[in-house]
């Protein structure tokens, strides 16, 4: 048997901070598009739907997030602010090479550690987890080598 993750979604409200956000992350814009039709509404089970989708890649090109923005049918539920332990909960892990440059780089776009403190686990990695724009959260890790 073969698998392959190709991308997690993230629902967001609105796309352009969120797409830069993850640029000043690291990822790399793949492209913008509108996904409407049968097709699309028949795959997600809403039927007649429009939705503005920004794909998202990391730069080894192994790791995607795609990005949608609901314009028809509206949004029916908001979790963004859920704890880390609500069931169903969405967050992206991202490992970077230095996690103190990372945030740097991204605390323009209001980014919030979710703790006090970025943590060391052993002599393994530094981790944290931040809420970016729409309160959407990312664990960033950072390898020691």
């Amino acid at each position: 048997m073969s698998i392959r993750m190709d991308n997690i979604g993230i629902v967001v409200a609105d796309l352009t901070p969120v797409v830069d956000f993850f640029s000043d992350l690291g990822l790399e814009l793949e492209g913008r598009a509108l996904a409407e039709g049968d097709w699309a509404g028949r795959c997600t089970g809403l039927g007649d739907q429009r939705v503005e989708v920004a794909m998202m890649r990391t730069p080894d090109g192994h790791g995607r997030v795609e990005l949608s923005r609901f314009i028809q049918p509206a949004i029916v539920e908001d979790h963004r602010t859920a704890p880390v332990n609500a069931l169903g909960y969405l967050r992206a892990m991202f490992e970077v090479d230095d996690i103190d440059d990372t945030l740097a780089r991204v605390e323009k776009h209001g980014t919030q550690l979710v703790s006090s403190e970025i943590v060391q686990y052993e002599d393994v990695y530094r981790l944290c987890y931040v809420r970016g724009p729409e309160g959407i959260l990312v664990g960033l890790a950072q390898a020691l080598r």
